[in-house]
């Protein structure tokens, strides 16, 4: 395949090709090996450091791809002479193919490699190019080698080559020998086993899919062909030949064996599983791991020591009460966050341990007390630093660039801290200007901390007294509507899940935000291919509908439609079902709302019953629905729809019996409000339901061993003797 430039970036760039730049290239075309052999070394000096002169030489020709067939068509264009290269240019792989050939020497190939490899350091095009011309197979081929210093040429060009973002990780697994093969080289010299283990880091992802709520579920996005890479490293041996290299005399080799660790373990149970339970050299990882984290090592040994007993503890292979968790990772991951530190360390830092007391409340509150944590966060907001001085440029423009990553961990930490305990909720509130902050952060121009700000304004909105002191003192509800307006689905997931909180009763935000239109909003989620979002869409309407007035209710069924309410309630995910079923119970709730409701949508609403009892349903779910017939049975009109009804009536005898006594009685409340004696019509519906054999069944219920059970029969058996 050839690998061609377009026209007028070709143009731009050769404008600027000095002759020196055209003489590296018209080496490469000597007859003479030995005057090949030191073009190829002039190269390697000439692109040391220079990013202009390595993309003068790829569009010069040494790069761009040439599938040369035969070598009698390689002497053939040699002997045609250097001036014709210039026709070849489009496919002119020269430098891949010196590699690969056999008649080159091992000096050459190898010359050809670190090229290749200083090439690759250059910008992202460069690395585009290179790949492009399949440069990942070549190299591949030539780890196939005797010779050691081809061996790790290869493999340093690799590493560069992977550590690019530019290039796909899959590119890795794509033939399964390859990973085999890795593993067996790591025992060939420290710096075989440095390249393999930045290669393996750099090429074992996860995405992940976000929850409804604060927490994420994450889910390993598969290969094509195949599971997903922890599990290919997993299961080529990666754990047992990689933990021998975490004693290694290379710092390097053991600083990318643990960084390989970190990646491996995350969000991994059999990795981490397996990891705590290894030794090396009579000690165990978990062990190793803390001695890693001992202030006199360097900081970046502490913090990935640190994420790997994070993601062990995380995926269940550490207690959260374990002391090399609690007196060791806790305390060094808070280290990292303090001013001391450089921004890079402190955005890791804090987003570790964010991950690391995510779950747990007693870690939080551990955290919270931890070196004046909550306070030190605020710092992460002060960046970037205001500038007087020509010379802080420099620090102006590092501090730019930090400066989203600060704000987007800080926000990740709050929310981790404030997940469940109400007094470090109230600390993190009344840090400095910490409401206005989040508001801010709504409006970000970052997406990812947009979503962080979301998290945090998630994580605080579960307190009844901030939702109605801070949070309406900041009208948060305002530019949380401006969210859900128009924003990725990762970030509607969050702020949606924020309004369900923002919609409770007690909220003084709810007012509000049904004025600002919200019910639209919410009832088009409720239509979202996103579970997620038909969760939350209809879990903040369910709390928009509780205690409602009837306009509001009215204005709901409205917006949903009655095609939609039987859309959901026939969803296949039980969370969608049971959130439904409640919209529909407080929907049904208060005399004249349940008998106006039943009036108009009646039929519709006791058909979705009578299908929802007969279903495959869970305890809990037919449960719901055996409440929502006891709402109806409180209407004053309402509860004739189940009188006339016989085959909800039987249904409701057949529940009574039931061996679940929540099923029982969930359907003993709908029995007590249809015969109670002080409505009209109560003895007309008594007598109906003696003569089907209820008032046997209520005798028999108030002798059950449950108390619940057996002071209901005997307060509806009392109606019948009213």
């Amino acid at each position: 395949m050839a690998c061609v430039l377009e026209a007028p970036l070709r143009m731009s760039v050769l404008s600027e090709v000095t002759a020196s730049s055209r003489h590296y290239v018209d080496r490469l075309f000597d007859l003479d090996p030995q005057k090949v052999l030191q073009g190829v070394i002039d190269m390697k000096n000439a692109v040391i450091g220079n990013n202009k002169q390595k993309a003068n030489l790829i569009v010069l020709g040494a790069v761009p791809s040439l599938k040369v067939s035969t070598k009698k068509e390689f002497s053939c264009w040699r002997s045609s002479g250097i001036v014709k290269w210039k026709g070849l240019m489009n496919g002119g792989n020269w430098l891949l193919y010196l590699l690969q050939q056999e008649t080159s020497s091992t000096e050459l190939r190898t010359e050809c490699a670190v090229v290749l490899g200083s090439l690759a350091m250059g910008t992202e095009n460069n690395v585009k190019s290179l790949l492009d011309c399949h440069i990942i197979p070549a190299l591949l081929q030539g780890l196939l080698s005797p010779d050691l210093k081809f061996i790790e040429a290869c493999l340093r060009c690799l590493r560069t080559i992977f550590i690019s973002p530019v290039t796909p990780e899959d590119l890795l697994y794509t033939d399964a020998t390859v990973i085999s093969h890795l593993m067996a080289l790591l025992s060939r010299s420290r710096y075989t086993q440095e390249y393999i283990c930045q290669i393996f880091s750099h090429c074992c992802k996860l995405q992940h899919w976000h929850s409804c709520g604060f927490k994420s579920l994450p889910q390993p996005l598969l290969c094509a062909n195949g599971p997903d890479h922890q599990t290919i490293l997993f299961n080529h041996g990666a754990v047992q030949n990689i933990a021998h290299l975490l004693v290694s005399t290379s710092y390097k080799v053991r600083m990318q064996a643990l960084k390989c660790f970190s990646v491996l373990a995350f969000e991994n149970p059999q990795v981490s599983m397996t990891l705590v339970n290894v030794s090396v050299d009579g000690e165990l990882l978990p062990q190793i791991f803390v001695k890693m984290l001992q202030r006199d090592k360097p900081i970046e040994m502490q913090l990935t020591s640190a994420k790997c007993l994070t993601s062990m503890c995380r995926a269940g292979a550490i207690r959260t009460d374990d002391s090399c968790i609690v007196l060791k990772t806790l305390p060094c991951l808070v280290r990292m966050c303090s001013k001391e530190r450089l921004l890079e360390e402190r955005v890791e830092g804090a987003e570790t341990l964010a991950y690391l007391i995510e779950t747990d409340v007693e870690l939080q509150r551990i955290a919270s007390i931890t070196d004046h944590l909550i306070v030190m966060l605020a710092d992460y907001f002060k960046y970037p630093s205001s500038v007087s001085a020509i010379t802080d440029i420099k620090r102006l423009d590092h501090d730019l660039k930090h400066a989203h990553e600060l704000r987007q961990a800080a926000f990740k930490l709050y929310a981790s801290l404030g997940a469940n305990d109400e007094d470090i909720r109230k600390k993190i509130i009344e840090t400095e200007n910490m409401m206005d902050r989040i508001v801010n952060g709504l409006s970000e121009s970052s997406i990812k901390v947009r979503l962080a700000a979301v998290r945090c304004l998630h994580s605080l909105s579960r307190s009844v007294q901030q939702l109605r002191t801070s949070f309406q003192d900041h009208a948060v509800w305002k530019p949380l509507m401006k969210v859900l307006q128009n924003a990725p689905n990762e970030i509607l997931v969050v702020a949606s899940s924020t309004l369900c909180n923002l919609l409770l009763e007690f909220s003084p935000s709810k007012e509000p935000i049904l004025e600002s239109g919200a019910i639209e909003l919410l009832c088009s989620l409720t239509q979202s291919e996103n579970l997620a979002l038909r969760v939350n869409g209809i879990w903040a309407l369910m709390n928009m509908a509780f205690q409602a007035e009837q306009k509001i209710k009215s204005d709901i069924l409205r917006g949903l439609s009655t095609e939609q309410l039987f859309q959901l309630l026939s969803d296949s995910d039980v969370n969608v079902l049971m959130k439904t079923l409640g919209l529909l119970r407080n929907l049904l709730s208060t005399r004249p709302h349940i008998d106006h409701i039943m009036s108009t949508h009646g039929k519709q609403i006791m058909q979705a019953v009578t299908l929802i009892l007969e279903g495959e349903h869970n305890i809990e779910v037919k449960e719901q629905t055996l409440c929502i017939l006891a709402n109806i049975a409180d209407g004053t009109t309402a509860k004739e729809l189940i009188m006339t009804n016989d085959d909800i009536l039987q249904k409701i005898k057949y529940y009574m019996s039931h061996s679940n006594a929540k099923l029982q009685l969930a359907a003993m409340f709908c029995i007590s409000n249809l015969i109670w004696n002080e409505e009209e019509g109560s003895q007309e519906r008594q007598d109906k339901l003696r003569d089907m054999g209820i008032v046997d069944i209520l005798h028999k219920l108030s002798q059950s061993s449950d108390p619940n059970l057996c002071d209901k029969a005997k307060t509806a058996l009392q109606q019948y003797l009213a």
